[in-house]
């Protein structure tokens, strides 16, 4: 694995080289180069990349697109390493599996590859495949990508993204997008949820055949969607694919993460199927509730309830003058006024939204950062489909269920406990009033602040630098002073040894203040 260290490290710091010539005048010229250094590193560093394009809050937008673009261009691995794994993975041999298994491969990519098969009862399926050793070169690039980054982190500039943050988000999400049972495991729960949803197909996961590195799933014998790409057929699936989506979105809370139209064929029979479920997303309750009044906020260019909406999911975090931000939200309606409802993009405004104030207030969990990127996709897609799908319109029709799934998706107070709560009142009444009798009639009042802990600990800190800066401050004055008066022993002709202590102890402290505020990346 030398090697590999050796090439990592030169391949990076040729691209390091490449992006501090090109930071100002071309970088365009820098994005292609970061596209082609990660593509030339496998398997690793193409996922990572493409996971880094979702983080519209950190990359800029020319390095973005390149990031989004990064496709795997890989050949297939020899058919008798797939044939020995699968044997390994299900303990049978390959012809007590299967009836029949294709050993051309159908596709390939940098995480497994694809084999059609037929089951002993004639059901047709196929074989997911995940490439040989995959999972220690990629513990072994992400090792080396942290040692990296750490050093990188040293200079302010880079620490203040939080890199190291960012890798182990990222590292996460790929380590479980190599794990097939993780993939089977998104694949059963989205095709029980949508298996209601008229027009939609998702292909089911045999079992049990579910192994870290093997998968086998139905064979969905369909064309690719961009086949009905402006077609007659185009408005049906883009409305289907909308439904889908929303149904996942505000009904189950749980969505598929990757519908590029890779990922979308359609069946013989007109139905919409989705592939790949290594990429998903999550929305809580409160989450489902705000997305759908922000949407619905959107659809009546109501800037107040926007930004409620925002503040909700979590976009924007430590506001100073609402007034500004509401202005600010009018202002990006007001623009999507003068373009027809069609031209709308959802994605674009809530990212729009979550930059205002210059990006001081740009908080994006990660479960956004994927619905995000969902719905850049779905918009694509959709108006690839029909150029003339109005999108916020179909949403504005659907509007009354949208928030009446929304709102079902909230906690509610069982009749049980709403009976243990009601017992419990006059008590709480009880105990309010002795409180307010012990104060003159006052009732006490607790105030209990959330959210401060960042806060506090940063006063700390910066209190105990102001203690460290003036014991530094008064050991350089009594070295001052001890010079001046030349008291005890000397050194160097008549230099006092205890002033020398003190310059000592000062320049030692000066140092560990400099390094504490520079690691800190504030000035």
């Amino acid at each position: 694995m030398a090697a590999r260290a050796i090439q990592i490290g030169y391949r990076l710091a040729r691209l390091g080289v490449v992006l501090w010539r090109t930071r100002v005048t071309t970088p365009e010229v820098g994005a292609r180069a970061l596209r082609e250094t990660l593509a030339g590193l496998g398997t690793t560093f193409v996922k990572l990349g493409q996971g880094l394009g979702m983080r519209r809050d950190v990359v800029p937008l020319p390095y973005r697109d390149a990031l989004e673009s990064l496709q795997e261009h890989v050949p297939p691995f020899p058919v008798a390493q797939a044939r020995s794994m699968i044997v390994a993975a299900y303990g049978q041999p390959i012809d007590s599996l299967f009836a029949q298994f294709n050993d051309t491969p159908l596709a390939a990519a940098s995480v497994a590859q694809v084999h059609g098969a037929r089951l002993p009862t004639g059901e047709e399926v196929i074989v997911k495949v995940r490439r040989p050793g995959i999972r220690a070169l990629v513990e072994h690039d992400l090792r080396w990508l942290r040692r990296l980054v750490r050093v990188a982190a040293l200079l302010p500039a880079i620490a203040r993204v939080r890199p190291l943050a960012l890798v182990d988000e990222l590292c996460q999400q790929l380590r479980q997008e190599i794990d097939l049972r993780i993939e089977a495991r998104n694949a059963r729960r989205l095709g029980e949820a949508c298996r209601n949803v008229p027009g939609i197909m998702m292909p089911r996961v045999i079992e049990p055949y579910v192994h870290e590195e093997v998968l086998v799933q139905e064979f969905s014998r369909g064309q690719p969607i961009a086949h009905a790409f402006g077609t007659p057929e185009g408005h049906q699936l883009a409305s289907a694919l909308l439904d889908v989506y929303l149904h996942q979105l505000f009904v189950v809370g749980f969505f598929h993460g990757d519908p590029h139209p890779g990922n979308l064929f359609v069946m013989s029979d007109g139905r919409l199927c989705l592939h790949d479920f290594g990429l998903v997303g999550f929305l809580d309750g409160h989450s489902r509730r705000a997305l759908a009044a922000f949407l619905v906020a959107l659809s009546q260019r109501d800037a107040e309830s926007a930004l409620d909406s925002a503040i909700e999911l979590r976009m924007l975090d430590g506001l100073g003058d609402r007034r500004e931000f509401v202005v600010a939200i009018d202002r990006i309606f007001s623009e999507l006024a003068g373009l027809p409802l069609k031209d709308w993009s959802i994605a674009d405004v809530l990212y729009r939204v979550a930059r205002l104030g210059g990006g001081e207030h740009f908080s994006l969990p990660r479960d956004l950062l994927v619905l995000m990127r969902a719905l850049f996709l779905i918009e694509n897609t959709t108006r690839q489909l029909d150029p003339a799908f109005d999108l916020v319109g179909e949403i504005t029709v659907r509007r009354d269920t949208l928030e009446d799934s929304a709102a079902a998706a909230l906690p509610t107070l069982s009749p049980k406990r709403a009976l243990r709560a009601a017992r419990d009142v006059p008590a709480l009444v009880a105990r309010w009033l002795h409180d307010a009798q012990r104060e003159s009639g006052r009732p006490g009042v607790s105030i209990h602040h959330r959210g401060l802990e960042e806060l506090e600990a940063t006063v700390a800190r910066t209190g105990n630098r102001l203690a460290l800066a003036l014991v530094t401050l008064g050991l350089y004055i009594a070295g001052s002073l001890l010079m001046l008066h030349s008291a005890g022993p000397r050194v160097w002709g008549d230099v006092p040894v205890t002033a020398l202590v003190a310059y000592g102890f000062a320049l030692a402290l000066t140092v560990r203040l400099v390094r504490a505020i520079s690691r800190s990346g504030h000035t």
